[in-house]
């Protein structure tokens, strides 16, 4: 059994490694700004862990003076911390990369053996973008840390995917360029094995995608199926888009990050050795049923 932290457990992504570890047989110390979230079912349908986790550790990650004692006694850290749909007034640079070079301070202090951060896959096909280069900034001091540690690397969350569905039972599917790149989107249930694997291993850089694969507008046309109506699906060409996102970039740089990076990913092949069981249409018959 070994003493893991872990920092994003509130998330899609981490209430799964929550429960994975648990099933492990490992001991738990969850960090958290907004603790009664362990306890609540995700929008995504993620569990609630909050009575699987041993230890909950009241903090903020962007915040060090909140930290002390984070990773005291512990083996191991796991890390999805990032910026996603946050709402407060936070930057790619504070959380992407200092709130996981906080915590990093903290292991190495402490005495931590293992970190496993989540970064994003093919990096270097989304590198000008603020989000990635923060994550893969971490990502070179975690290896320059001297700690043995794991990068996972993978193609895209259901939870990210959930948004075609949500927009075919609106009515209509838009989508940047002809939609034919490929991905192979991964669970997070799946995802989560693969990353509590690496806290267990000595891999150091990990690919991974689900068994499926599609085009984005397969993906488009099975959340029409799902959700009933006939396919509306609106292709928005690449030029408009990027157009679009320069005029918003005075308002938002963080809103004209995540818009960059969801174009490009759309329009890029991104597909990984597969893993897992989790298939697409379950899991929007799931979302579905939620209501």
């Amino acid at each position: 059994m070994a003493r893991v932290v872990v920092a994003g457990s509130t998330g899609y992504l981490g209430k799964h490694v929550v429960a994975a570890c648990k099933r492990r047989g490992h001991w738990v110390r969850a960090l958290a700004r907004s603790p009664e979230k362990l306890s609540e079912p995700g929008v995504f349908l993620e569990p609630a862990v909050g009575e699987l986790v041993d230890e909950v550790f009241t903090g903020e990650a962007t915040r060090p003076e909140t930290l002390s004692g984070l990773c005291d006694g512990a083996d191991m850290v796991f890390s999805s911390l990032g910026i996603t749909r946050q709402t407060d007034k936070v930057s790619f640079r504070d959380v992407d990369y200092q709130a996981n070079r906080n915590i990093l301070d903290l292991a190495l202090k402490s005495g931590v053996k293992r970190f496993v951060f989540v970064s994003v896959f093919r990096p270097g096909a989304v590198a000008e973008i603020g989000m990635v280069r923060a994550r893969e900034d971490f990502v070179k001091e975690l290896r320059s840390s001297g700690l043995f540690r794991a990068v996972i690397r993978p193609t895209g969350f259901f939870s990210d995917i959930s948004e075609y569905f949500h927009m075919a039972k609106a009515g209509r599917v838009w989508m940047v360029g002809d939609g034919s790149a490929h991905l192979n989107p991964i669970h997070g249930a799946d995802l989560a094995e693969v990353c509590v694997d690496a806290l267990e291993t000595t891999e150091t850089e990990i690919e991974v995608g689900g068994p499926e694969t599609f085009t984005h507008r397969e993906i488009a046309e099975l959340a029409f199926s799902v959700a009933g109506g006939r396919p509306k699906i609106s292709a928005l060409p690449a030029w408009a888009v990027n157009l679009t996102l320069r005029l918003v970039r005075p308002f938002s740089e963080r809103y004209y990050d995540l818009g960059r990076f969801f174009a490009t990913a759309s329009q890029t092949e991104f597909t990984a050795p597969p893993t897992g069981s989790h298939r697409l249409e379950p899991y929007f018959r799931e979302l579905l049923g939620r209501g």
